[in-house]
């Protein structure tokens, strides 16, 4: 997993000019950031660098950048939070370009213990293509050392997470993890390559097919798992139970049998739904108030759905996760969003909270609902990627995390 990593902590930033790749992928409304996690995750390794004496080059994408770059997706308002956090000038460079003239000329007008931030890297155009290896180059040529804390991204092979390490690297330059990514890689990587036992890991969410590697690696490296969210359906359809119209995946009945089979096999528990809370339909909007029954998981009537855990299921699931060392989470239990569909989420958000265990929430879906439902402060460890956290539980190398170099 690159579990061995140079960090900030190995590097001497003094009178060098440190590029810093951020998650600053915050949610705006109206030009106002509403979510300042992202920013606040990276104080920390800003923080360092600068009492280091380094001269901080921040950079991040933010938003989806479809049509080229737009004032909407600028990142303006981010210097301007960071600034109030610092106490200190973040000068924002406005250039579309990210490393035209004016970025240039304002790095080499830096001072030990200044900080910069770059325009939105995907103004520049897809980072992925060969533009990205231009985009790379003239990235590596801004600074002397490299480091990535933007671990939500670190999944991705981008000109700023994983292209310019190459040419810091091609020009004795070195490429660290921030203390966000140091975190990140302890605590998943960890869990999945040596966790403390018993070891339990809950997947939910929608869709099997979002999952697939992540049951199948899991399964050899957990004592339980258990898998509630939408996704229970087609296994419970692949057990020869009726599930009315609730979501199934009827491509992955066989692949769910395999990996019942291969738990049994394998002597692993796998914990399933025993009973199901049911509704006519999805409720539109979703936070609608909606009639619901609380029926056994082998007798969902035809023409219900099955729209959250039951109150039985809510305590088998709780009960698994009591004994456990080590507990990973991540997809919800049901429609969370809807306070009267949410019981079941907040029954596993309270078990991991009242656990001794070392509970690690894995981004996404998971990580919007316990700190929407408030449990957040109770967690050890609440990841800041989606998808880079469910690759990461899958054993797959993440670009970013590779590239840095070892210790």
């Amino acid at each position: 997993m690159g579990l061995n990593k140079k960090s900030v902590d190995d590097i001497n930033a003094k009178g060098k000019r440190v590029l810093v790749r951020c998650d600053f992928n915050v949610p705006l409304k109206n030009g106002e950031i509403t979510d300042e996690t992202r920013i606040v995750a990276a104080l920390p390794t800003i923080n360092k660098l600068i009492k280091d004496g380094g001269k901080v080059i921040l950079c991040s994408h933010l938003g989806k950048v479809k049509n080229g770059p737009n004032e909407g997706e600028s990142l303006a308002p981010v210097a301007k939070r960071l600034s109030e956090k610092l106490g200190k000038e973040v000068k924002f460079i406005s250039d579309y370009n990210v490393t035209g003239q004016e970025t240039t000329d304002a790095v080499a007008a830096m001072n030990e213990g200044d900080v910069i931030l770059l325009q939105n890297t995907r103004f520049r155009g897809k980072e992925e293509t060969k533009n990205g290896e231009e985009f790379s180059k003239e990235l590596a040529d801004l600074a002397d050392l490299y480091v990535c804390d933007a671990f939500g991204s670190s999944h991705r092979a981008h000109a700023s997470v994983e292209g310019v390490t190459k040419f810091i690297t091609a020009k004795g330059g070195e490429n660290a993890v921030g203390y966000l990514m140091q975190k990140e890689i302890d605590f998943l990587g960890n869990a999945v390559e040596n966790p403390v036992r018993p070891f339990v890991a809950i997947l939910g969410g929608a869709k099997v097919a979002d999952k697939l590697n992540v049951i199948n690696n899991l399964l050899e490296k957990c004592d339980t798992l258990i898998i509630g969210g939408g996704m229970a359906f087609t296994f419970l359809k692949a057990k020869g139970y009726e599930i009315g119209n609730s979501l199934v995946d009827d491509e992955k009945l066989d692949y769910c049998k395999e990996m019942m089979e291969k738990a049994e096999k394998l002597g692993k528990k796998l914990l399933l739904p025993i009973d199901t809370t049911i509704a006519d339909g999805f409720p539109n909007p979703i936070d609608a108030e909606i009639a619901i029954e609380v029926v056994d998981a082998d007798k969902i009537p035809a023409g219900k759905e099955g729209l959250d855990i039951g109150t039985k299921t809510a305590e088998l699931f709780a009960d698994a996760v009591k004994s456990a060392k080590t507990v990973v989470w991540n997809g919800p239990m049901g429609v969370f969003e809807n306070p009267i569909l949410a019981k079941g989420t907040i029954a596993v958000a309270k078990a991991l909270a009242e656990t001794e265990a070392t509970t690690i929430i894995g981004g996404g879906d998971s990580a919007a609902a316990v700190n929407q439902l408030g449990f957040a402060d109770k967690m050890s460890h609440i990841s800041t990627g989606g998808g880079a956290s469910l690759e990461f539980l899958e054993g797959k190398e993440l670009p970013g995390v590779v590239a840095a170099d070892d210790k």
